[in-house]
Formats: structure tokens, C-alpha cells, sequence
């Protein structure tokens, strides 16, 4: 979802974001933690305060990271919040896979969540690559080089 367009730079397109609320992969996290919170109802009472408790604080923390992470001042410090957001989708992903080999959930009943973790890692995957490349220096294309001769 894009708010306002900035003017160009170069011949590039600069989006605004007013919020986090308006990056869709932040969005796509929150569709996460709602299918998780679903899924985690089939997982037995002696999983709530182990397997549930862990998959849910774990996509939880994905969202919180983008949000957390889109309000720092440095895009470095973006950019650790993004790597922690990704490290937690992996969370995400692990518990999705010992809830299947434990038979707690069926795969049909883990699919949509796995989808949607497919989902987000491919566009926080974009979004980090997309502000890494901006944090790079752009080459100089003619070194300057001193003049030997005096």
C-alpha cells in the first residue's frame, strides 16, 4: 500500500511511507500471526506454554521487528531489525515443522501458515536487499587520479 509519491531522483521512483503500518510486508506479517494464533488452537493443552507459547511469540516478533526497525533513525539500525524479523520468521518456520513431525497439526492444516512464511520471507528478503543496495556507496566512474607531472 503506497501513500505518496516523492519527487524522482536520477530517473527512480522514491515511494513515502507514512507508517510501518503501510509496508505490506508488515501487513503480511500481521496475516501471519493471526493464521498462527489459528493453527495453534489444534496444538494439545500440555503445548501451551511450550510449542504454542514459542510459535507464537516468534511471529509476534517478526511484525514487532519491521515496526521496530521502520521507527529507528539509521538504516543500519533498520536493517538488525529486519535480520531479527527474518531470524524469527525461521522460528516460525522450525515450529510449523515439529508441530508436523509431532502430529499435532495435519500438513493440510499447516499449509496456509507456511504459505504465508513463504510469503514474508520473500518480501523481507526484497525489503533488506532493496536497503542494503541504498546503503552502498555509488562507484565513482572517474577516479581522479593526481597528475605525476608537477
Amino acid at each position: 500500500m503506497v501513500k505518496e509519491q516523492q519527487p524522482a531522483l536520477a530517473g527512480e521512483r522514491k515511494v513515502a511511507f507514512r507508517t510501518y503500518r503501510d509496508l505490506e510486508v508488515w501487513q503480511k506479517a500481521i496475516e501471519l500471526i493471526e493464521s498462527v494464533y489459528r493453527l495453534t488452537k489444534e496444538l494439545p493443552p500440555q503445548e501451551r506454554f511450550g510449542l504454542t507459547s514459542q510459535i507464537q511469540r516468534a511471529a509476534v516478533s517478526i511484525a514487532s521487528n519491521i515496526a521496530e526497525g521502520y521507527g529507528r533513525t539509521h538504516r543500519g539500525d533498520y536493517l538488525h531489525h529486519l535480520s531479527v524479523a527474518r531470524g524469527s520468521l525461521m522460528e516460525v518456520e522450525t515450529c510449523l515443522v515439529v508441530a508436523g513431525r509431532l502430529k499435532f497439526v495435519t500438513r493440510q492444516q499447516a499449509l496456509g501458515t507456511w504459505r504465508l512464511s513463504q510469503q514474508v520471507g520473500k518480501m523481507l528478503g526484497r525489503l533488506i536487499v532493496s536497503l542494503q543496495s541504498a546503503t552502498r556507496p555509488m562507484p565513482n566512474p572517474k577516479p581522479e587520479t593526481p597528475d605525476p607531472k608537477p
